[in-house]
This record gives C-alpha cells, sequence and structure tokens, in this order.
C-alpha cells in the first residue's frame, strides 16, 4: 500500500519536474507553444497511466474528473478531455489469470458450467472490476462483472490518503468540515464492493423503469459478493455521442440522462450517484442505456424537498430565504455572519440553468463560471469557504455537478425548469414567479 500511495504523490511531483523542464527547454530557445503541448501530452498520458494501472479509488477520482473535464485548460489536440473521457472505460485490464480466482472463490470449481461461452478477453476495465462478455447457460448474451482481486485493501488505502490531505486543507479551510465528508465517501465506496448491494439497486431501476420509453436497464442474471451478471446491452457510449453525435443526437441523449438522474429518487427509491458518461449507452431504438449500479443512495422518500428549496431559493434572490435554507440544512453554523448577495452570484454554476426553461450547456460557459467564481481575486470567492458541507448531501451535489459537467460535454440544449418542477421536490413552490423568477426561454444564457 506504501508504494501505491507513492505512486500517487508521483502525479503532482511529477507535474513539477515537467514545468522545471519546460522552463529549461524555453530558455534553451524552443518554441514555447512547441514545449506546451509535449509536456501537455506527457503530463496527461501520465496521469491516465497511473490511475488506470492502479484501479481503485485512484481511478474512481479520475473517472469523476472526467465528468467536469471541460474545467481542464483546453488546447487544439484536445489532450485532457481525451485523458479523462479514457479513463471512464478504456483502461488496462487485468490478466484473466488474476481475475479467475474470483470467479472459482464466488462460483464454484466449475464456474465455466454455467455458461456457454466465456471470453477471457475483458471488454471492459472499471475501477473496482472490469467486464467479461460471455453467454449464459440458457442463451442469453451476459455481461460478467468480475472484481479485482485485492481491490478492496487498494480502495481503503485510498480512502485514507484522501484522509490525510483533506486534514491537511481543513486547517487552511476550517469551515470546510472535510472528516465527515470523507467518512461518507468512504462509506457509499465501500458499498460498492458488495456487488450483492448492486445486484439488489439494479433490480430495483429494472423494475422501475420496466417498459420505459426512455430507459433501459439489463436485468440482473446472478450475483454474489464479488461476481454480477447482467444482461448484455449494446449501445453507443454517452462519451462518443459527445464527441461524434449530431447536435440533435447530443440534444437527445442529452435529454435522457438528465431524465434519468433527476427522476430516479421518486420512481426507484434511489439516486444513481456515479453520473460519469462510462456507465450509460444510447441504444439502437434511441433509449438510454444504464450499466452500473454500484454507486447509489436509498432515498425511499424521493428527493429531499430540502435540496429543491435551497435551487430555488438561490434563483429567487430573497437573501433572507437563502440564509434560512442555509442554516436550516446545516451549510452554516448558527450565529456567522454571511454576505449571502455574494454567494448567490458563486453558486450560479449551480442554480443558474434552472432559471430558464430551455438551456444551452457548453463547455465554454461553464469555464467561464468556475473560472469566475474560483478565482482568489474575485470579492465573492471568500464566501465559499465559509460554508459547511454536511454529509448527507454531499453525494447530492456529486451527482449535480456532475450532471451538469457532462452536459457541457455533450454541447446540448435541454429542458431544465420543466423537469425540475416535475421530479425536485421544493423546487418550484420556492422559485415560484413571486420571489421574482424568469419564466423564458434561453437557447443560450444571457
Amino acid at each position: 500500500m506504501l508504494r501505491r500511495t507513492l505512486r500517487l504523490l508521483s502525479l503532482p511531483a511529477g507535474t513539477l519536474v515537467l514545468a522545471a523542464e519546460g522552463r529549461v527547454r524555453t530558455l534553451a530557445g524552443a518554441d514555447p507553444e512547441w514545449v506546451r503541448t509535449q509536456l501537455r501530452a506527457r503530463n496527461a498520458e501520465r496521469m491516465r497511466r497511473v490511475l488506470g494501472e492502479l484501479k481503485g479509488g485512484a481511478l474512481k477520482a479520475g473517472q469523476v474528473l472526467s465528468t467536469v473535464e471541460a474545467l481542464f485548460p483546453s488546447d487544439p489536440s484536445a489532450t485532457w478531455r481525451e485523458t479523462l473521457t479514457g479513463l471512464q472505460e478504456d483502461n488496462p485490464a487485468v490478466p484473466f489469470a488474476d481475475v479467475e480466482p474470483v470467479l472459482v472463490q464466488e462460483l464454484g470449481p466449475h464456474w465455466q458450467t454455467l455458461f456457454a461461452s466465456f471470453d477471457p478477453d475483458a471488454v471492459a476495465a472499471a475501477s473496482i472490476g472490469q467486464v467479461h462478455r460471455a453467454t449464459w447457460a440458457d442463451g442469453q448474451d451476459v455481461a460478467v462483472k468480475i472484481q479485482y482481486p485485492g481491490v478492496r485493501e487498494a480502495l481503503v488505502s485510498d480512502v485514507r490518503a484522501i484522509s490525510v490531505l483533506t486534514r491537511a486543507t481543513a486547517l487552511v479551510a476550517r469551515g470546510l468540515a472535510l472528516p465527515p465528508l470523507v467518512a461518507e465517501l468512504r462509506e457509499r465506496l465501500l458499498e460498492e464492493l458488495d456487488y450483492l448491494h448492486e445486484a439488489a439497486a439494479q433490480r430495483h431501476f429494472a423494475l422501475a423503469y420496466h417498459g420505459d420509453l426512455r430507459t433501459v436497464v439489463p436485468a440482473v442474471v446472478h450475483a454474489t459478493s464479488r461476481v454480477l451478471v447482467q444482461q448484455w446491452l449494446d449501445g453507443t457510449p454517452l462519451s462518443t455521442v459527445a464527441t461524434t453525435g449530431t447536435q440533435a443526437e447530443r440534444d437527445r441523449a442529452a435529454e435522457l440522462y438528465q431524465l434519468f438522474l433527476v427522476s430516479g429518487p421518486e420512481r426507484a427509491g434511489l439516486l444513481h450517484t456515479d453520473p460519469h458518461p462510462g456507465n450509460f449507452r444510447i441504444t439502437a431504438d434511441g433509449r438510454l442505456g444504464v450499466l452500473d449500479f454500484g454507486s447509489t443512495l436509498r432515498l425511499p422518500d424521493g428527493m429531499p424537498a430540502s435540496f429543491g428549496r435551497l435551487i430555488g431559493a438561490l434563483l429567487s434572490g430573497d437573501e433572507a430565504a437563502v440564509l434560512a435554507r442555509l442554516r436550516e440544512y446545516g451549510f452554516v453554523d448558527p450565529g456567522r455572519a454571511l454576505e449571502v448577495g455574494k454567494l448567490i452570484d458563486y453558486m450560479a454554476p449551480f442554480s443558474e440553468p434552472a432559471r430558464h426553461e430551455r438551456f444551452t450547456f457548453s463547455r465554454a460557459w461553464l469555464r467561464g463560471e468556475f473560472g469566475r467564481v474560483n478565482d482568489p481575486r474575485n470579492p465573492d470567492f471568500g464566501v465559499a469557504l465559509q460554508l459547511r458541507m454536511p454529509s448527507e448531501h454531499l453525494f447530492t451535489h456529486r451527482v449535480w455537478l456532475g450532471m451538469v459537467g457532462v452536459l457541457c460535454q455533450l454541447e446540448a440544449t435541454v429542458p431544465v425548469r420543466p423537469v425540475l418542477n416535475r421530479w425536485l421536490p421544493g423546487f418550484a413552490a420556492a422559485a415560484s414567479p413571486a420571489h421574482g423568477v424568469d419564466h423564458l426561454t434561453a437557447e443560450e444564457p444571457a
């Protein structure tokens, strides 16, 4: 585990070394743009290789970053975009000889008899396991997800490293209340290691969306704690739609993707909390296929109204209402003074799309918003450090940010306000016209 931690630490250290190398080459007369291009490619490839080989929490973190790749520096070669997109599913697989013992332990020494055929070459490699294509004994085409040996220890090690880093961060930004967030993250990640837990969630979603004209969830065929067999589902990866799809195709995919994420709590009693594009496909009949249910949050009563009320309050511009909601939901300590007007402006990337009937999400918009609000020179920047993130809101906000990031990757125009009015409890009332929220159609935000 020490070696693993050292490899993770090599990423920022390597970046500093490459930066120094770049300065030396430039001083020696090399073309600065050529130097930047070469070093960017080397840095991106090194990150992809290290995270892809480490798997576990390291790769999981890379996949989370892939949902907001629009925030990374742009360049003509789309270096960071291609690198982070590759982390979603194009990672090196573990040799079959290394994962076959898991099949033996989970399915028995004669595991082959359960299958009519089994391809030992993995078709996809993710953070916790890899996928093989096979035919079940009854003739069904299936995907077989096998957990990597030793991945539990790797995840625990990664979370421990994150915990150390967040303790150091908390010394600088004391209001961030990071330890509870790490505890919540650890609990959710360890849940992902139990494929029986995932299978139960997938069955809930499959039942809730059975016969749906927009979404398809493959049925679970068989499951143990470390092996999951589900119906094979063909389709075009969402990341491919983002890069090669027509505008109409991207708009349609984005609309289906957004609708699934926000409707899940009410329809299935669960929030899908891993919104990265590698988990989604567009099928030949135009539906959204959802492949992975390892990360979900039980919400038996649907999405908490607190989230919708907070977004609605931010849109209303009513500073007293915003502050009341922040205190009520634990974002602000009792008695702490807060410049609410600046906070409303700071949180615009989260709330602005909800102001519009239709909104055009784009990389340029996301990069501009986050560049503005995260600039230390911006007078609104310091107000964010006064907020706490209650652990119960961690994954709700992760899904919201990830969803916005992926919609921006798709460069799509989608309905927003009508969808939130229908599926986000508390939003419609809090963002009512009486509070000054615009009812307008915007193909591009003003």
